[in-house]
């Protein structure tokens, strides 16, 4: 385990706050649950002296913090290969392949990306779930940014509720789209199912979410499109196009079924039949470095089974052309 040590001094403007709330803020970099326990196990003290976290400050006092990073997480590590894109002390880029589930849950105890990262970096598991800060969908392949400092881990949340991270997906979607826009609805647990999101109003439980998007191919009965996250809602981009009308190729959950062109060939009937998965691929991510200030951007190639999905896409347009 890792032993931290800082001392500093109480802010004059934390003057009748609480021991607990003004450590938070000035140790951001740690959780506020980890900072109490701290406290409570006499492991940070105020001019030399054990307090509780409930003390009022009077402002000006000396603190003093020396403690053991334990575990925040149970899971095991496991020898899982990672597509790692980028590396240093504070952070890593991973291109997550289809199928790779981020954290352990009900049906996924193991075999996660949390158990590779584990293996990768047994410092890994003293970071808030494992470093990860954001995540992906089993089914969605893609770049994902992992903080492997307390320090980076703080800072990247921060740029992500900042929508300072660009972050670039291309979808496969049924039906042929006109033209780009923007999704501007918020998004909250389905009222029915607890598996889904949905549209909700702020007011019902929903969570600004943005979404652009614009088409990069139209088909016969079908399009590819660009789409940049200026939020990161759960399942946001397949609630956003179904809102729409246009769910992504092959998801099973916010999808309508199969979409056949009249005169399809059989290549393009086994293709879009054989497509399982929701058609969404994390192509690319763009972001300062959190400690460095260093620009970083990174792309990922487009997974083999959404590739042949539009190559079978593409060759159907070319037998039947669309008529503008």
């Amino acid at each position: 385990m890792t032993t931290v040590r800082h001392e500093a001094s109480v802010p004059v403007s934390a003057a009748g706050r609480r021991f607990d709330q003004s450590l938070a803020e000035m140790f951001p970099e740690y959780s506020r649950s980890r900072l109490t326990g701290w406290i409570k196990e006499g492991k940070v003290l105020l001019d030399g002296a054990r307090v509780p976290p409930r003390h009022l400050l009077r402002g000006g006092e000396r603190v003093e913090l020396e403690a053991e990073l334990e575990a925040e997480v149970s899971a095991q590590p496991e020898d899982i290969a990672l597509d790692i894109r980028y590396e240093d002390d504070d952070l890593m880029v991973i291109d997550k392949p289809v199928g790779l589930v981020v954290h352990p849950g009900a049906g996924n105890p193991a075999g996660t990306l949390l158990n590779a990262l584990l293996h990768h970096s047994a410092a890994q598991a003293e970071l808030p779930r494992g470093g990860i800060v954001h995540r992906l969908d089993k089914d969605t392949a893609g770049l994902m940014i992992v903080a492997k400092s307390i320090a980076a881990h703080t800072a990247l949340v921060a740029m992500l509720a900042r929508h300072d991270v660009h972050r670039q997906y291309e979808a496969v979607v049924l039906g042929t789209m006109v033209a780009g826009g923007t999704v501007d609805q918020p998004i909250g647990r389905h009222q029915h199912d607890r598996l889904k999101q949905g549209v909700r109003d702020v007011e019902d439980g929903g969570k600004e979410a943005i979404t652009h998007y614009r088409v990069r191919e139209r088909f016969r009965a079908h399009s590819v499109v660009q789409c940049n996250l200026e939020t990161g809602r759960t399942h946001q981009i397949r609630v956003h196009m179904a809102h729409l009308g246009h769910p992504l190729v092959g998801d099973q959950l916010y999808g309508n079924g199969l979409r056949l062109p009249r005169g399809a060939s059989q290549e393009l009937i086994d293709a879009l039949r054989g497509f399982r998965r929701q058609a969404l691929h994390a192509e690319k991510l763009a972001f300062e470095h959190p400690l460095t200030g260093e620009h970083l951007e990174f792309e990922s190639p487009r997974p083999a089974d959404q590739e042949a999905l539009i190559a079978a896409l593409r060759a159907d347009t070319a037998l039947h052309p669309i008529e503008d």
